[in-house]
């Protein structure tokens, strides 16, 4: 039998810090330190567009949060069906807080298939509101309900708010000219509006949003509107929420600055442009959309006022094709995609790689393999990355571990990409790509310096005393060769993927220059310049848990329950992937056990135990969604206890 644990930290139910009446509605008003609610529907219901306004709404408030978008691959599935609920849940605290939470606290249900779909996830006590309006006979057998939850007793361990919201919402917009249907779609605004009132959310924001996307149909922005009031009216005189409750902003969590509500691949697509304008050099995108990169392009596309060039090319092989020429040409070239696409760029990599040319290749990673799970989240494209290409190509590996934390692994990919000449890998996922958190906004004095020096003359002198252009004479610190744009005078070299002369960049197939080339290539890798592994060991425990990527959030959230509880743990997580930091061994070799929780089979484990001859201990999930801290807190203490 495992042992549970848990901590205040981020434990499933939310702790009550006070209580008090408010006089003008006569309702108990109840404070909490955190809470966690889930937003749910059909794909049609709006529930990402829902959540999405309740979090800008909380960032606004000053909550720390973190959210977990959740939908179907299909762009529109069988209405009330199992497959066809779409997700959105939120996790907002007084206090610093690392993940969606394991289990809301709060459950809105749009109909039948999404309480079937989420119930399992609640905790005994918690809240459910329901839109018995879809309650039908037939949209329950639709999910294989022989009876009604509402009334068979089978939701007894809850607190039930059956809300009739589809007819709520059509009574509120009745003096509109619409149309039932029309009136409707409307209902998420309902329920957003009573949820807004029952967690004492701000509103200004949403009223704010809705009049800007209705802009040009005025009579739909007013019905959202009024849908949107309705709701939090109904919330305030309805005997059946006797209770509201607040969440007080978080204003010990955050060092001072300015802050905003961000996402994963809102973040990364800021910091490419960051990135740009510290390199001062254009930014070119060559993409093909595929989920869940898509968004970086739709992103950077409305930036040309940076100097932003993006090219939706017809095909993989086309966009990465393009930015490899972009980066020929002298700027700083993007390609974005996800598993299936990084496949299909693998030669173009490949030909980066003997080229020696920067250019960003970002993977969204998504459930594999093949088309797999387009909307859901996996690590499983580590060693596609590491070994995806023939011959020996290395190429660097940075992977960012938090939503917000994307704009600076953009930063420091392209840092990687400029200083070295070469392609670089920034590893994201799908779950920091959807998924948000508060950013703050750096000042422009702590972006790094990233501009580069391209060749502009002869750099060799011959025996005979002329002065030529070698093309591939290195500088002797990174080992980068120039980068002379086309055009320039007298810097004309030949490009392509045959092997090149060390030097003089000219055509070889001698086996000593390819044997030295390949060598050379691989040493300028190993000997990028990334920082040591920081090590969280308070109490100088025997094990260590060692994470990358999106794991961090988990993780962390793991290791501060264990240490509440009084176990020793420690905690490392890698940003640099390929190379490892040069202290990754020694920290390594200080611990009795070291566990290494993926969601993959074991890849990062596989190259620690590879390298080190460490015996690190995997612990996976490939599931399409991202660890609980609870189950991870369990598998780390019986580490621990073993």
């Amino acid at each position: 039998m495992t042992s549970q644990v848990s901590s205040p930290a981020e434990q499933a139910d939310e702790a009550v810090v006070g209580e008090q009446r408010n006089p003008a509605t006569g309702k108990d008003v109840r404070r909490l330190d955190r809470v966690i609610i889930r937003f749910a529907g059909d794909s049609g219901d709006g529930m990402q567009l829902t959540g999405d306004r309740f979090t800008s709404e909380t960032a606004s408030f000053g909550n720390d949060l973190s959210t977990l978008p959740n939908f179907p691959a299909e762009i529109r599935a069988p209405a009330g069906t199992l497959p066809g609920v779409s997700s959105f849940q939120l996790h907002f605290a007084d206090h610093d807080i690392l993940t969606p939470g394991d289990a809301p606290n709060v459950l809105v249900a749009m109909n039948p298939a999404a309480l079937k779909a989420n119930v399992q996830d609640l905790p005994r006590g918690a809240e459910i509101i329901v839109n018995t309006d879809e309650f039908t006979k037939r949209a329950m057998q639709k999910v294989g309900y022989s009876s009604s939850p509402l009334e068979d007793g089978s939701l007894d361990g809850y607190h039930l708010h059956p809300v009739p919201l589809t007819t709520l919402t059509v009574e509120a917009l009745k003096e509109f000219d619409l149309s039932r249907k029309e009136a409707e779609r409307s209902k998420n605004m309902f329920a957003l509006g009573l949820l807004s009132w029952m967690y004492h959310r701000p509103t200004e924001g949403t009223e704010k949003f809705l009049r800007s996307k209705f802009a040009k149909k005025p009579e739909i922005a007013a019905a959202n509107l009024a849908a949107f009031r309705a709701g939090w009216n109904f919330g305030e005189t309805t005997e059946d929420f006797a209770v509201s409750y607040e969440v007080a902003p978080a204003a010990k969590a955050f060092p001072v600055g300015t802050y905003r509500n961000i996402s994963g691949n809102l973040a990364l697509s800021y910091g490419l442009v960051a990135a740009s304008r510290q390199a001062d050099l254009p930014l070119f995108l060559g993409s093909y959309p595929i989920t869940p990169a898509s968004d970086i392009l739709h992103e950077l596309s409305r930036h040309k006022n940076f100097g932003v060039r993006t090219f939706q090319a017809e095909d993989e092989i086309a966009g990465i094709g393009a930015a490899l020429g972009a980066a020929f040409g002298g700027s700083l070239a993007v390609t974005t995609t996800s598993g299936p696409g990084v496949a299909l760029k693998s030669e173009t990599i490949g030909l980066a790689v003997s080229l020696e040319l920067p250019l960003l290749v970002v993977d969204i990673q998504r459930g594999g393999p093949s088309t797999g799970l387009p909307t859901k989240t996996e690590q499983a494209d580590l060693l596609q990355a590491m070994y995806g290409r023939n011959g020996e190509a290395p190429v660097p590996i940075v992977a960012p571990r938090t939503p917000a934390d994307c704009f600076d692994a953009a930063l420091e990919a392209a840092r990687i990409a400029l200083t070295y000449r070469t392609p670089v890998f920034l590893l994201s996922d799908g779950y920091l790509a959807n998924g948000s958190e508060p950013w703050r906004i750096p000042e422009l004095d702590e972006l790094p310096d990233l501009q580069v020096q391209f060749a502009q003359g002869p750099n060799h002198v011959l025996e005979d005393g002329s002065e030529v252009f070698w093309p591939y004479k290195r500088d002797p610190q990174t080992l980068a060769r120039p980068w002379a744009v086309p055009g320039t005078p007298g810097l004309e070299h030949r490009i392509g993927g045959i092997e090149k002369e060390d030097g003089t960049g000219n055509i070889s197939y001698a086996p000593a220059n390819h044997d030295f080339m390949v060598r050379t290539r691989q040493a300028k890798i190993d000997g990028i310049d990334v920082p040591d592994l920081a090590v969280d060991d308070p109490d100088e425990a025997d094990t260590l848990v060692l994470g990358w990527g999106s794991t961090y959030g988990p993780i962390t959230a793991a290791v501060r329950r264990l240490r509440t509880a009084g176990h020793r743990i420690a905690q490392a997580h890698l940003r640099h992937l390929n190379p490892f930091p040069r202290n990754l061994g020694d920290v390594l070799g200080r611990y009795d056990r070291v566990v290494v929780p993926e969601m993959n089979l074991g890849q990062l484990a596989t190259l620690i135990r590879a390298k080190y001859l460490v015996d690190a201990h995997s612990y996976n999930q490939v599931n399409g969604m991202p660890f609980k801290a609870e189950q991870l807190a369990t598998a780390l203490k019986e580490a621990i206890d073993g």
